[in-house]
Parts: C-alpha cells; sequence; structure tokens
C-alpha cells in the first residue's frame, strides 16, 4: 500500500482550517460531555432504546443483531486506527503492510454488516406505519447522521483503500485525532487528506454533539455487569399431597367435611 507523503510541520494553517478542525471538533465534544450530564439530571430513567418490538419483530430480529456487531466491530478499528500509534503497532511485530490489510478486509466486513442492520432498522422504521407514527424528533436527527457518517467512512475506504492506490490515514487523520485530547490539535494534519475522510471526521463530529439527545444514551446502560453476575438459583416450592380420607376422596385443606 502507497502511503501518502505529509509535511505537517511546513503546512500553513488558515482560519478555515481553525474552524473547521479546532473549533467544531471542540464545540462538539463540549457538546458531548455538558450534554450528557444535562440528560443524566433531566432524564436519567430516559436512557433507553425506546424498543419497539412488540410492534414488529421479523425486521427488528436480524437488522438490531447485524447493527450492533458490525457497529462494535467499527469502533474497535476506530479505536485501534485512530488512538494507537502506528510506532506502537510496529513495536508489538505488526507491520504496517499486514496492519492495513487486516485493518481494510476486517472493516470492509464489519462495515457491510453494519449498513445492512443499519437499512433494515430504517426500513422498518419507514414501511411500518405504527413505528414511523411512533418516531420522534430525536430519531428523525439520529438516523439520517449516522447513515451518513457510516456511508462515508465506507466509501472512503472502499474508493482509497479497496480499490484505490492506498491512503495512509494514520499519518494524517489520526495525528489531528489524538493532537484534540492532548490539547495540541493540528488542524494541518487533516487539511491535506482526502475529502472523503474529511466529511467523515466532521460528521462524526455531529454525531458526537447529537449524542447526549438521542436514544445512543442507551449505550451507557449497556448490561455488561450481566456477564460476571453470578446465577441466579431458582427453585419449586413443594405443594404438599391432600391426605386421602376413608372414602377414598381427598380432605379438603381445612380437614372439615360437609356433613350429610
Amino acid at each position: 500500500m502507497n502511503a501518502v507523503p505529509t509535511h505537517l510541520a511546513a503546512a500553513s494553517t488558515s482560519g478555515a482550517d481553525l474552524l473547521l478542525w479546532v473549533a467544531i471538533p471542540y464545540i462538539c465534544l463540549a457538546v458531548f460531555v455538558v450534554g450528557h450530564v444535562w440528560r443524566y439530571r433531566q432524564d436519567q430513567f430516559g436512557w433507553t432504546s425506546h424498543t419497539s418490538q412488540l410492534l414488529e419483530h421479523r425486521w427488528l430480529r436480524w437488522g438490531s443483531p447485524l447493527f450492533h456487531l458490525g457497529a462494535f466491530m467499527v469502533i474497535g478499528g476506530h479505536v485501534v486506527g485512530l488512538a494507537v500509534p502506528a510506532s506502537w503497532t510496529e513495536a508489538a511485530g505488526i507491520s504496517e503492510h499486514a496492519y492495513h490489510t487486516t485493518a481494510v478486509w476486517a472493516g470492509s466486513v464489519a462495515g457491510v454488516a453494519m449498513v445492512t442492520g443499519l437499512g433494515m432498522l430504517c426500513a422498518r422504521r419507514l414501511l411500518t406505519r405504527r413505528i414511523r407514527l411512533g418516531t420522534d424528533r430525536s430519531d428523525k436527527l439520529l438516523f439520517p447522521l449516522l447513515s451518513a457518517t457510516v456511508l462515508l467512512g465506507i466509501t472512503a475506504t472502499a474508493a482509497h483503500n479497496v480499490f484505490g492506490p492506498g491512503y495512509d490515514y494514520r499519518t494524517t487523520v489520526s495525528v489531528w485525532f489524538r493532537g484534540l485530547f492532548v490539547l495540541q490539535p493540528q488542524p494541518e494534519a487533516i487539511a491535506g487528506a482526502p475529502l472523503l475522510f474529511q466529511l467523515h471526521a466532521l460528521s462524526a463530529c455531529l454525531l458526537f454533539a447529537a449524542w447526549p439527545f438521542t436514544r445512543l444514551v442507551h449505550v451507557w446502560s449497556a448490561p455488561i455487569g450481566y456477564l460476571a453476575r453470578p446465577y441466579l438459583v431458582y427453585r419449586r416450592r413443594a405443594t404438599p399431597a391432600a391426605a386421602p380420607t376413608a372414602g377414598g376422596r381427598p380432605r379438603s385443606s381445612s380437614g372439615s367435611r360437609r356433613a350429610a
């Protein structure tokens, strides 16, 4: 895979770059944090995905597992690709070629699963009248924004790393991403990245800003503790047998008999 050379130190930063790659990301991160605090204080018992399984379950049976499995794989790939420097994976004995080959194909499988599941969930919401009528404003914002973010990421990967000559985002996008969290933003690192990667990054920032006000908050309420919780033992209470009478009929629980 051909890595694209970058000259981050010599690149000049324009006002538009500061707005797009410094101001907007920090504003979105601030909304993400403050919004979660506000949501927890105002709607602590509303951290739910608002399931509609009782209204329709055929599409949900396949769409939900595909989407969630793909989402977990995609998130894991992003954590490794954006947060872990290339020098760390090389120190672990993983070559750049092996890393990018694994990332492209595993990411493609995860992306297809996620898009398929998301498409089924969106179609279910649009085609089932009762679910469509119950869609609130936050869902009308979330589903298009989430779909745009996922599709832009898959399109960027396919255009540059599957069918294209290859693009090493860990020398540009990853450097910009890590710089935000260590308070050393480097907008010039992503300013020269391909447009699809830039649009994917911006849509992801907007998705993080919308996160606290949508059903995505149920991620923090996932019952992970059930994996380590001890088993609950249920025992059936024994029912005492009724004592037989002289006539062969069982005696009532009170022990009394009606006079003949």
